[in-house]
């Protein structure tokens, strides 16, 4: 019984890693990302600036970045959970080696958690001191989903025993670890939509400004190395390199319903896979309807928000069909080879 703490200390950092991925989208589509100037403190403090006389030293210290409590407050609050997340995976990296025997994941799984996590804290840092330059807070976002992934994955193998290893062919296994590259493709589209923000640079649907394909300017829109809102050039982004990025996630989009809807559909008559054929597709199309109604009310925050978490959601579905069709024999043997 050993494990039962690992076990239930699994099981927490993941619900913490899902409060995380979307309260960070809150933060960030509440334009509170830049809300504290510096990082990990905020102005210079561990709390946001209450009293007169802290707001007045902190805007002698940050003369160019006015206090806007709200956003600092919504700021520190996703840096507060993380940071819970982050002592949280430091104590399962640990119990991960000390209960190495009775555990059903290899430590180094917890151990490249650990790295991921402090590689997040790092790209947080960036995020802040580099003023969301989208490809650091693209890294970020795909870091989170990452960390959640991986969380999933060893919560799954410690509370639910039913595999259909046995039963899947290789193809149809192949076809299901294609779903989880597939829907990391679409995560980053997504982030690298939003963290430049092109939601709405196609307001129309399902054409984008009356045309099927529109002019577009790929070589500016995934160019990576550049600020927010400029060119390669260091010219202001033009709207044809915002509407590629749109027009783009879009496409990929469709590709992923696809996917993951044939996936559905394939699985749906396997026995043990019937109830995450069914939940995978019922959160698919959630989560394409939630993506039009975004385009068609001009992006409110509520549904904003929510779409990051049906993509938090499907990730995890995903990430557990993939081990539902993995082996859970764990060979001591081969670890100390």
């Amino acid at each position: 019984m050993k494990h039962v703490f690992f076990k239930r200390l699994s099981l927490f950092a993941t619900v913490l890693a899902l409060c995380v991925i979307v309260l960070g989208a809150y933060v960030r589509l509440s334009d509170a990302g830049l809300g504290c100037p510096d990082w990990p403190g905020c102005y210079g403090a561990l709390t946001v600036p209450q009293s007169e006389v802290a707001i007045q030293k902190a805007q002698v210290v940050f003369p160019g970045s006015p206090i806007e409590s709200s956003k600092a407050w919504k700021e520190m609050a996703h840096r507060y959970l993380a940071g819970t997340l982050g002592l949280v995976i430091l104590v399962m990296f640990l119990s991960s080696w000390r209960l190495k025997p009775s555990i059903k994941v290899h430590p180094l799984l917890p151990t490249a958690l650990l790295v991921i996590v402090g590689f997040q804290a790092i790209l947080g840092m960036w995020t802040v001191t580099l003023l969301l330059k989208p490809a650091i807070v693209s890294a970020h976002l795909i870091g989170g989903m990452t960390t959640l992934a991986l969380l999933t994955w060893i919560t799954h193998r410690h509370w639910v025993m039913d595999v259909t290893n046995s039963t899947i062919s290789p193809a149809l296994k192949l076809f299901i670890r294609g779903a989880l590259l597939i829907l990391l493709g679409q995560v980053f589209l997504g982030g690298w939509t939003s963290t430049n923000y092109a939601a709405l640079a196609c307001t129309d649907f399902p054409t984008c400004h009356g045309a099927w394909v529109p002019a577009m300017d790929f070589k500016d829109a995934f160019h990576l190395v550049r600020e927010l809102g400029q060119s390669a050039n260091g010219g202001n982004l033009t709207l044809p390199a915002l509407v590629a990025i749109q027009w783009t996630h879009r496409i990929g989009a469709l590709i992923t319903f696809i996917y993951l809807a044939a996936l559905a559909f394939k699985i749906i008559n396997t026995q043990h896979l019937r109830t995450i054929a069914l939940l995978l597709f019922a959160i698919l199309l959630i989560q394409v309807c939630i993506g039009i109604a975004n385009l068609v009310l001009q992006l409110p925050l509520a549904l904003a928000v929510l779409h990051n978490l049906g993509a938090a959601l499907l990730v995890m579905i995903t990430v557990v069909l993939n081990s539902k069709i993995t082996s859970t024999k764990y060979d001591h043997a081969k670890i100390h080879q």
